[in-house]
């Protein structure tokens, strides 16, 4: 039996300003997505820091949402170019790696080298691992056999200097420090998980294939060189694409060349290395991805918890009975209210839900015996039953008429050979609840930015 891998996405920066070297009028976008597969048998033993590794990250979503609430603006999208194409990129599981996080290949520079970034809806701040030559003196910054970028072999690559507006007042983690005009602009971000980022902001380009098949560069991204990196956010990826609901986010410029759309649709996180779908920017190309059906379901985007994608959720039932959870949980003025991220992998719900959840959910599963798996709650041993057992039906009740239905596999984990888990976490109350990827797989999740509307479908994500 499959066994899980929770390994979650530290936050990473990424802030993109492009432009298209041909007409976006008739092109489109597309990134593949990638995922890494098991890594041996003794997984199970890797719960816990992975389980923290997730709390890190919620603490990091808190501290943001507190900040920007206090004061920042909310994000209004720029005016979007009209187009009947868009470009892919395959995405996939970084299972291989034991991580929870998902993949898409990049390609950045002058001429264009590939990097495996990590494909994050939290991040405004698009980053690669960088070491870069200074005034003549030895190469500065990551290294040790680990694939890196040189800025000074892309003939592309156009610092930004710290004296700069943008540097000044738009590029967040920006360091106040300028000693001359013409001195780059840094920055120097710190983790949840104690895991660093330092390095310098550039202007730069990345090749890209459209749906014609025809190969174009966006011009403009605002990319981060990061030369110093510690911590083990990094380990598995060369960096990070910034996908948050912010004006300075890859995804944000990229879409709004591109009719102002972009897609992902997860693979099962314990898919194989070759198995993969697609990270789409435009509309979506490959139609057995979002079918044209009354199925597909359409909610609107809350720009107050930017840079993520807050969403409303009414109720969640569990076999048709509506759980007795309070409506503040759900309400961002009542310090609550629901993000959706890529980043995150246990569904992390505040603790007035997760109660109500797990409590309902444990109820239909009193027929299995428990077993103990730190630091899930409630674990068992499914293969006690020789007979089939009923799996409770988890459905989330989103404002309006949407309405998610995963599959059991996606809130009942397999965590051991034998043995599954409600794989549900606790936030403190009052505080934001996160759909997890786990919890978003195997479905396409559309977001409309010029419109303001996320829409989603399930998919088994394969490409055909």
């Amino acid at each position: 039996m499959r066994q899980l891998q929770l390994i979650i996405v530290s936050l990473l920066f990424f802030f993109l300003h492009p432009s298209l070297s041909s007409s976006p009028q008739s092109q489109s976008l597309q990134f593949k997505l990638h995922r890494r597969g098991p890594v041996g048998p003794h997984r199970a033993s890797h719960l816990k820091p992975l389980f923290l590794s997730d709390l890190r990250r919620q603490h990091w979503i808190r501290s943001t949402i507190k900040r920007n609430l206090g004061g920042s603006k909310s994000y209004r999208p720029a005016c979007h170019q009209s187009t009947s194409e868009a470009f892919e990129m395959p995405i996939g599981s970084g299972a291989y790696t034991g991580t929870g996080q998902y993949f898409v290949r990049v390609r950045v520079g002058t001429p264009a080298k590939p990097f495996l970034l990590v494909a994050d809806t939290g991040s405004d701040l698009t980053w690669v691992k960088c070491r870069r030559r200074m005034d003549g003196m030895k190469e500065k910054g990551n290294g040790d056999g680990v694939r890196v970028f040189k800025p000074e072999k892309s003939s592309s690559w156009q610092p930004i200097k710290c004296s700069t507006d943008m540097c000044q007042k738009t590029l967040p983690f920006a360091l106040a420090t300028c000693p001359a005009p013409d001195s780059p602009c840094v920055y120097d971000y710190g983790y949840s998980d104690g895991s660093r980022a330092q390095g310098l902001f550039a202007n730069e380009s990345a090749t890209i294939t459209l749906s014609s098949g025809k190969k174009t560069k966006l011009h403009g991204l605002v990319v981060g060189c990061t030369t110093n990196s510690s911590g083990t956010s990094f380990i598995s990826s060369d960096g990070v694409l910034g996908l948050g609901y912010s004006s300075t986010s890859f995804a944000s410029l990229a879409s709004s060349l591109f009719g102002g759309l972009f897609s992902y649709c997860l693979v099962d996180h314990l898919a194989p290395r070759n198995l993969s779908s697609l990270l789409t920017f435009g509309p979506t190309v490959s139609s057995s991805l979002i079918p044209s059906t009354p199925r597909v379901t359409s909610l609107i985007l809350d720009s107050r918890l930017t840079p993520f994608y807050s969403v409303s959720i009414k109720c969640i039932s569990v076999d048709n009975e509506t759980l007795d959870i309070p409506p503040e949980v759900w309400d961002i003025s009542s310090g609550g209210g629901t993000i959706l991220d890529s980043g995150t992998s246990l569904t992390v719900l505040a603790d007035p839900a997760y109660k109500a959840v797990v409590s309902a959910l444990s109820r239909k599963l009193a027929g299995l015996p428990q077993v103990q798996m730190d630091p899930f709650e409630y674990c068992y041993n499914w293969t006690s039953l020789g007979t089939e057992l009923h799996v409770p039906k988890l459905a989330l009740h989103f404002e309006g008429a949407a309405r998610l239905d995963p599959p059991s596999k996606s809130y009942i984990i397999d965590v051991a050979d034998g043995v599954k888990c409600i794989g549900f976490t606790s936030a403190p109350w009052p505080g934001t609840s996160t759909i997890g990827n786990i919890l978003q797989q195997e479905h396409v999740w559309e977001f409309d930015i010029k419109n303001r509307r996320l829409r989603f479908e399930h998919s088994k994500c394969q490409r055909h």
